[in-house]
């Protein structure tokens, strides 16, 4: 039934609206009527009245109560529905048709009541006087005086009140405000105090080094005057075949006697026992080298003019991100200062020595920051120094999924979708100048290769993990597989030979599982098992106890295989699935994900140190490598990214293929990157199957 139409309307009620309008209309005398009242204490007093108003098939207050034959009431749409289903009393069981529905008018008299009567009783003392003087109650006079001045009194206190809690509320904001700019302020003071410091000693250090230039540049001065003149007497003296002359030598306009000149060079030439031609020759030779490195430096005076401009402007790039590193650093250095200093306050020789600890801690800091800037302004660009194709004419698919230098830096290998693992040496691709460099070696697989990792101390080792699930060990130099695990169920994404053990590997793959392996058995080690496909795995470069797993579940996941039931740390922050994880060293972790940015953590203190942004990752492995200080990842823009550890914006990047081809770079991309360990030459591979030697170049 609808909008409270049916057979007895008449009857219907909606509680919450109409119950409010009868109300109204009832004439009353008082406040309220002598029904009204019996009403709402009969309510009031016995909860278990308010049970007989709730219909027995909704559970709700009836409306448009109906009686049954057998003497039950519900609600009219309820039983109605009930009977076109059944024939039969939902309370008794007993035959019932649509015939025997009878309204209830008295129930809905009393559900009219008591819904008034709710609504009164949850009313406010201020509803209640407002509905007595809407329906024109008649007050004396007096009494009205009483009230007016009761709500006046009322109105008064209440507004006291309320400005008391503001200005309590305002004053609270205020002090917060005042403590928070307290601490701003003494945060800043204490950074202008930083930076007063080291402006000092940087000012000091640089008078140093100019009075150290310009004592160089006297002595340099000195040395010439005097070479000079020995080498325009020594000349003259052989062009005169000995004759004994006076000559000016170097800018000073000194004179050396000829017989001093003479004796000199009879003592030089009975001391060498050289002859005057030979001596001759060698004097003419030392001019011309000089005088060519004077041209070559006068060639070049505008040289660091321009690397110094070009530095500024590198700095000024990204001045946020160096502030905060100096700061960072300069705060940490203060803080372990002042501890030091609290642990040994009570004894002054103790103190005297924290002191002069403290400011050479000072200076550690500044030159900890030192080195940050010079490495970050050292290089501005990548270069490329050599080109290969990693294709060939069997396979057309050519992309390079992971690419990695051996032992001693002295060969690479590469792998992918080719099914081939391919060996370059990387001296004969550097240097020799070929359209094509062949590999060394080159040994087939039976699946796609996903990952390839070196041992660290069998040269000829390599690992490698393939799309079936396989890890294989192979020999290089006998060109053939020498172990093979397969417990994997799904693809492996990412294996990685450990530093310090080099027996043992690591594993991960779709199937959720870590998997351990050693190369002295034929079945895995240890197995951690993950609610997520693992895409990466790595050992920590200090210990083969430690592992770090990066998986679809947006984590990264850090293990002692000690005790692999829980992660030592779980670190979150990523926004999709983590691609690669790396080690910078042992404390520092660097995380690559499909959501555009790498992560860097700090597994000893267990925090993320920085978020790094600038290159474009959504669904393919671009690739991830790291060393101490530089981190270098590949983009959907087919773009090679360096970033330094310590800032969080690109500190350079090259795109590969012509600007010509810019509009097909995005059906490409960079597939893989190795750096040659600490050095500044990176290799780097793309989806064509172009390979890269770069260099960082200033």
């Amino acid at each position: 039934m609808e909008g409270g139409s049916g057979p007895f309307a008449q009857g219907s009620v909606e509680p919450h609206v109409s119950s409010v309008e009868r109300v109204k209309q009832e004439p009353r005398t008082g406040y309220w009527s002598e029904d009204d009242v019996k009403c709402k204490v009969a309510v009031s007093t016995n909860s278990d009245l308010d049970k007989d108003f709730l219909c027995p098939i909704c559970i709700q207050t009836m409306k448009d109560a109906c009686l049954t034959a057998c003497g039950h009431s519900f609600c009219y749409a309820c039983i109605t529905t009930h009977l076109n289903n059944k024939k039969n009393c939902p309370c008794c069981g007993l035959y019932l048709t649509n015939n025997q529905l009878f309204p209830n008018f008295l129930l809905n008299k009393l559900l009219v009541k008591a819904s008034a009567s709710q609504l009164c009783s949850n009313a406010s003392p201020a509803e209640h006087l407002r509905l007595a003087l809407q329906q024109d109650v008649d007050f004396p006079v007096i009494e009205l005086d009483s009230l007016m001045h009761l709500l006046s009194e009322k109105k008064r206190k209440a507004e006291q009140e309320e400005a008391e809690t503001n200005m309590e509320i305002l004053l609270e904001f205020l002090r917060r405000s005042q403590q928070q700019k307290q601490e701003d302020l003494y945060l800043i003071q204490g950074d202008l105090q930083f930076l007063t410091e080291d402006i000092s000693t940087v000012e000091k250090q640089r008078q140093d080094l100019l009075r150290a230039k310009d004592e160089y540049l006297l002595k340099i001065r000195m040395m010439g005057q005097y070479t000079g003149a020995d080498t325009l007497a020594i000349c003259e003296n052989i062009g005169n075949g000995g004759a004994t002359s006076q000559n000016r030598g170097g800018q000073g306009g000194a004179s050396v006697p000829a017989s001093s000149l003479s004796t000199s060079l009879q003592r030089d030439h009975r001391g060498r026992g050289a002859s005057i031609g030979t001596h001759k020759k060698a004097i003419l030779v030392e001019g011309l080298t000089l005088s060519k490195c004077q041209t070559d430096s006068q060639g070049l005076f505008s040289s660091p003019a321009v690397l110094i401009m070009a530095k500024k402007r590198r700095v000024m790039a990204q001045f946020e991100d160096l502030q905060e590193a100096y700061l960072q650093r300069r705060r940490k250095v203060a803080q372990a200062q002042r501890q030091k200093q609290k642990l040994s306050h009570t004894v002054a020789d103790k103190g005297e020595n924290v002191a002069s600890a403290g400011s050479d801690r000072y200076c550690s800091g500044l030159h900890d920051f030192q080195s940050v800037l010079n490495a970050f302004t050292r290089y501005s660009r990548l270069r490329v120094i050599a080109e290969l194709r990693h294709g060939d004419l069997f396979h057309s698919s050519n992309i390079v999924s992971s690419i990695e230098f051996d032992r001693d830096d002295e060969f690479f290998a590469t792998g992918g979708v080719s099914r081939r693992i391919k060996v370059f040496e990387f001296a004969t691709v550097v240097n020799e100048l070929a359209d094509v460099h062949c590999p060394v070696v080159e040994m087939s697989t039976r699946s796609k290769l996903s990952c390839l990792s070196w041992n660290k101390y069998i040269k000829s080792h390599i690992a490698s993990s393939d799309y079936e699930g396989i890890i294989t060990v192979w020999d290089i130099n006998k060109h053939q597989s020498i172990m093979e695990y397969e417990e994997h169920e799904k693809r492996a994404w990412s294996v990685d030979f450990s530093r310090t053990d080099p027996t043992m590997l690591v594993s991960g793959s779709d199937d959720g599982k870590a998997s351990l392996w050693c190369t002295r058995q034929e079945s895995s080690v240890l197995n951690i098992d993950m609610k997520a496909n693992i895409c990466c795995v790595k050992y920590n470069p200090g210990s083969c106890n430690y592992v770090a797993v990066g998986s679809a579940d947006h984590h990264i996941h850090y293990f002692d295989v000690r005790n692999s039931q829980m992660p030592l740390y779980v670190f979150n922050g990523h926004r999709k699935a983590v691609s690669y994880v790396k080690f910078l060293s042992s404390d520092e972790l660097a995380s690559a994900s499909t959501d555009s940015t790498l992560r860097l953590w700090d597994v000893k203190e267990n925090h993320a140190i920085r978020t790094l942004k600038g290159h474009a990752n959504e669904k393919n492995f671009v690739g991830l490598t790291v060393n101490s200080e530089y981190i270098a990842c590949g983009s959907e823009s087919n773009e090679v990214f360096v970033y330094h550890k310590a800032m969080s914006k690109p500190a350079t990047w090259h795109r590969f293929g012509s600007q010509d081809e810019e509009s097909d770079d995005t059906s490409h991309f960079i597939s893989a990157v190795c750096w040659k360990s600490e050095s500044p030459t990176m290799l780097a591979a793309n989806s064509q199957g172009t390979i890269k030697v770069l260099v960082l170049a200033p």
